[in-house]
């Protein structure tokens, strides 16, 4: 669980940096498509711009024709004027002399072209102006040409930039994509593993049940047996003295059964545990096969240390034998399976009468047998 766990939080690490690149390249797409919008803005106004300067240009090539075409009906006008003044003077022709005549009208020539001369000079000032108005006008469009070939240019960089940030976009989004698979097949994954490991619990809870109900019936069967075993003791050795019941114990004082300092069963001990014997062979036969039972023989003695000289060096030696000695004649001569015993010695550790006295010192000796599960 702790790898998958693992797994998944680094899959989430992932999706969250995949998506603040998402959103910092839709950040950077929004900032281009601002500037491409002011830029869209300037073209227009240099659009306006330009239009406006063709109008003044137009206007002026307009006032152009228009003083030309004033100045031809001048002229027109002039020559009427002198044909008119001819038909005028040649009335008078007879009158004057030629001479006279000639300077006359040479005189009237000269002023009329003078007029004329003056006229044209002021059209020449106003096609002037008109021509350095159109230079201008020129060299704005230039320039506003210019700024277009700039503008253009820039939208083409970030045209480009805007392609490139949809194909970052849609590799994020195809790595998002990816990401979310690979969480979503972990998930999966997870929860797989999580149903086996829930079913193979269940199992595992059904078969410790079972087996909690199986031992529970053999438990309430061996105590049915050991009820029936303690029973048929608790009768026969209801008058023996040095033999007790503590619990679901049959307590045999040491001088019952050993001499003392001795680990070898005396007469009356052996007369003693084939009583034990004799009913633990009756019953025996009765207990299922599957109640997987033991008689534990334990070992007690007081807490006076041994010399060490003799036979055993401590109480532990001694305690352990005695035990040892009751489980070897139960199988020797009672025919008590040997898988059915067990022989423990405890040394002078568990008292039943802490007291420093010599009464509590022969309670404290002692061999305690036990119908138990092993």
């Amino acid at each position: 669980r702790a790898l998958l766990q693992a797994k998944v939080d680094s899959t989430t690490k992932e999706l969250d940096a995949a998506m603040s690149e998402a959103a910092t390249q839709a950040a950077n797409q929004a900032a281009a498509q601002a500037a491409q919008i002011a830029q869209a803005a300037e073209i227009a106004q240099a659009e306006t711009a330009k239009a406006s300067l063709e109008e003044n240009l137009a206007a002026a090539l307009a006032a152009k024709l228009a003083a030309e075409t004033d100045m031809n009906k001048v002229a027109a006008q002039l020559k009427a004027a002198l044909a008119a003044k001819l038909a005028a003077d040649q009335d008078l022709a007879a009158q004057l002399d030629a001479r006279e005549q000639q300077k006359i009208l040479l005189q009237q020539a000269q002023q009329t072209l003078l007029d004329t001369s003056q006229e044209l000079q002021q059209s020449d000032a106003q096609l002037l102006k008109a021509e350095r108005q159109a230079a201008a006008l020129n060299q704005q469009v230039a320039a506003l040409r210019q700024q277009l070939a700039k503008v253009s240019d820039l939208l083409e960089i970030s045209e480009e930039k805007d392609i490139e940030s949809q194909a970052q976009l849609q590799n994020l989004g195809n790595r998002l994509n990816a990401a979310l698979a690979r969480a979503a097949s972990e998930q999966r994954r997870r929860l797989k593993l999580e149903e086996a490991e829930r079913q193979r619990l269940e199992a595992e809870k059904l078969k410790l049940e079972a087996e909690r109900d199986r031992l529970a019936s053999q438990a309430e069967d061996l105590a049915k047996y050991k009820s029936e075993f303690f029973g048929s003791l608790r009768i026969l050795l209801a008058d023996q003295v040095g033999v007790r019941i503590v619990g679901d114990r049959f307590v045999f004082s040491s001088e019952v059964l050993f001499a003392p300092g001795a680990a070898e069963l005396s007469r009356l001990g052996q007369s003693e545990i084939v009583k034990v014997g004799s009913i633990l062979n009756k019953i025996m036969s009765e207990i299922p096969q599957n109640i997987d039972w033991i008689i534990r023989v334990d070992g007690h003695t007081d807490d006076q240390p041994l010399s060490g000289t003799g036979e055993f060096k401590d109480n532990w030696e001694l305690s352990q034998a005695r035990a040892l000695s009751v489980v070897k004649f139960m199988i020797s001569q009672l025919d008590i399976p040997a898988d059915r015993l067990a022989a423990n010695g405890f040394a002078e550790f568990q008292p039943v009468n802490t007291a420093n006295t010599a009464q509590a010192r022969s309670q404290n000796r002692r061999i305690e047998l036990k119908l138990t599960e092993r």
